[in-house]
């Protein structure tokens, strides 16, 4: 005989197992507005409001911190956004594909258009560990470039890209820093990518890039750190991306051996 619990199984593909219910089937109430809250998110469509929270928490019988931490937590999936005083329907994550294109790349074959905010470009010492990573000696200068990442002028990422001075001595003359760097060194400089070491996890943002990116310190941030290199195999870059976890998703292509 089936459960009766698996008649709330989401039919959608990648859908959690029995939508999350716990095996002793008792439902936290924030989870079960959350579930209702889906359902009329999926009815408003992209751009849609949401009702108050003192509303919603009349339709539904619950408190308005009950109301709160449902709508929590689909902030957190990238379901719905803040805009203005309000909530509203989000559209879908960005795509970004793990592979040697660049974040403009990624972002226009969305349909979005991409762009990036200049925090600073400085020179600094490389330091023990940038010095490794580029292969330049550790009091070798080298330039930080620091940007906020837009897609649709919505603030969604921090970059900050290290190479070296003396590789790259008139950075700050020759590149425009709302443009894409990876082109940049293809067109007017000819230096192509050819492999590159990622590696990715998960963590909060700190208060100053919170700010930057716009988002609440809580928010869990996709963090990618990347050194790649050029067909020499010389070492060109050493990449920090910080990502917001409601806004991006990541996906690589995988074959057999």
């Amino acid at each position: 005989m089936n459960d009766p619990r698996d008649t709330q199984d989401s039919g959608t593909p990648g859908a959690p197992v029995r939508s999350g219910i716990p095996e002793h089937g008792r439902i936290p109430k924030y989870y079960a507005v959350k579930t209702r809250l889906e359902t009329l998110l999926d009815e408003l469509g992209e751009g849609g409001s949401l009702p108050t929270e003192r509303d919603l928490a009349a339709r539904f019988g619950v408190a308005r911190e009950t109301v709160r931490q449902a709508v929590r937590e689909l902030l957190i999936q990238g379901r719905v956004r803040r805009k203005g005083r309000g909530t509203v329907v989000a559209g879908p994550k960005l795509e970004q594909p793990l592979s040697l294109v660049s974040y403009t790349e990624g972002v226009r074959r969305q349909g979005k258009v991409p762009g990036r905010s200049l925090i600073g470009l400085d020179r600094m010492p490389a330091g023990a560990e940038l010095a490794q990573q580029l292969g330049i000696g550790q009091t070798d200068p080298v330039w930080h470039l620091e940007r906020v990442l837009l897609a649709d002028d919505e603030r969604v990422g921090l970059e900050s890209t290290y190479v070296s001075v003396d590789r790259f001595p008139h950075l700050e003359r020759d590149f425009n820093p709302d443009s894409s760097f990876y082109a940049f060194l293809r067109d007017q400089l000819g230096v192509r990518f050819a492999a590159a070491e990622e590696r990715i996890e998960t963590v909060l943002a700190t208060p100053r890039e919170a700010l930057l990116i716009g988002t609440p310190p809580a928010l869990p941030m996709l963090l990618l750190n990347r050194v790649s290199r050029d067909t020499d195999g010389r070492p060109v870059e050493r990449v920090r991306s910080l990502y917001r976890g409601d806004r991006f998703s990541f996906t690589t292509h995988l074959s057999g051996a």
